[in-house]
């Protein structure tokens, strides 16, 4: 891999661990320390998603026209300012402001690190994206490990070590990256080098793979916001559920070597890949019906982790193949865009119906929108597998995506 590569992952394993310090356990310091009820700690949630999504549109953008380098170091500037507000006004209703700007900030983070992978190495394909993905989740088990712990002493020095590992984070940036910037093309060598831009087929296969992406993370995200107030209702403790986040990272990084090789011989496409791994998230959520004890939760956390380790690294490579030369920013911004959408919209539905109807109603919906997502995305896999054959006629070379 390329050097600005490896300082880029080590830059987001940073970030990420710093941002598992508190993402698992918001819901639960809204309803526990803020005393505010579920559905108010989803709309909580859903500002923070919400600034999210306007970050990542807007991350997007500026890649493109701004370069990689500038990005990264605008979101993390903003992401810290409002991190160090939080650190020390972190009561009701401060708390709220806080995290819908260090949403914006995470959100113009993340678009740009995916878009920065493909251009360093496109040539690496889905391994490009295996290896942020990885890196990213090094820091969710190392963050969640260490949260848990932290915020079972205070809560406060959670938002403080956030503070700190971000300005990490902007340090390897800085330090690694600004030889190689990655400025944006011009305009009209940009308009020169795509023509017409992406074919109509690739634009619906990425409407319906977003569709397919968003209803997962609404499932998604129910773990970190009423499955975790579910588990304490269950008398789970708070260290005994951040385990459940370290499993999940724990499992990515040393489970890649097993799983890489069968994913190769056994899903060797884009259609076959999906829509096993949004199957393999059906069952993840069924698996929580008759959950009520530490190991069965661990069980569907398993089955989970699996699941988006077969799913969520093929998305970004396929998103990079589908954007214009110049637009993948933009397009990472989209994908990135629709699930936070889903991160947004999740914790809102989900606090709703659990507080109304239970969890048993609740999981039987996220099993449903599992379902569905599969269809989708298999929707996508199809107009997308009609739309390359005309792609490779055209520029005369093969670009099917094995991912």
């Amino acid at each position: 891999m390329p050097r600005a590569l490896w300082w880029l992952l080590v830059g987001m394993a940073l970030n990420v661990t710093g941002a598992s310090f508190l993402w698992p356990l918001n819901t639960i310091y809204l309803h526990e320390q803020l005393g505010q009820p579920l559905a108010v700690a989803g709309a909580v949630l859903m500002l923070n998603s919400g600034g999210s999504v306007i970050g990542s549109l807007l991350g997007g953008m500026l890649f493109d026209r701004i370069g990689g380098f500038r990005t990264l170091v605008s979101g993390a500037c903003l992401t810290m300012a409002a991190l160090a507000g939080l650190g020390v006004w972190h009561g009701w209703p401060h708390y709220a402001v806080w995290l819908a700007l260090v949403g914006i900030g995470n959100g113009v983070v993340f678009p740009a690190a995916s878009a920065y992978v493909g251009a360093v190495w496109p040539e690496g394909g889905r391994r490009a994206f295996n290896a942020l993905y990885v890196a990213q989740n090094i820091g969710v088990a190392a963050g969640s490990a260490l949260g848990g712990v932290v915020a079972s002493h205070s809560f406060a020095l959670v938002f403080w070590a956030n503070v700190w590992l971000y300005a990490a984070f902007l340090a390897t940036v800085v330090i690694g990256l600004r030889r190689m910037p990655l400025p944006p093309l011009r305009r009209k060598e940009r308009k020169r080098r795509t023509g017409d831009g992406a074919p109509r087929a690739h634009i619906r296969a990425l409407v319906l793979l977003c569709a397919g992406y968003g209803l997962c993370w609404m499932s998604y995200v129910q773990w970190s916001t009423t499955i975790a107030a579910y588990t304490r209702e269950l008398s789970i403790p708070v260290h005994h559920y951040s385990l459940l986040w370290t499993i999940n990272g724990a499992l990515i990084v040393l489970g890649q070597p097993l799983l890489a090789p069968l994913v190769r011989r056994f899903m060797p496409g884009m259609k076959r890949q999906i829509a096993i791994g949004f199957a393999v998230f059906t069952v993840s959520f069924a698996i929580l019906f008759g959950a009520d004890s530490l190991l069965q939760f661990a069980t569907s956390m398993v089955v989970l982790t699996i699941a988006e380790m077969i799913v969520w690294p093929a998305i970004p490579a396929v998103v990079n193949e589908l954007a214009p030369l110049g637009r993948a920013g933009f397009y990472q911004g989209i994908v990135n865009g629709t699930a936070t959408a889903g991160r947004m919209i999740g914790p809102v539905l989900g606090g709703w119906v659990a507080d109304a109807f239970g969890m048993k109603p609740l999981i039987g919906l996220l099993v449903a929108f599992a379902l569905l997502a599969a269809g989708l995305a298999a929707g996508a896999a199809l107009v997308y597998d009609r739309g390359l054959p005309k792609r490779a006629e055209k520029a005369g070379e093969k670009t099917a995506v094995t991912v």
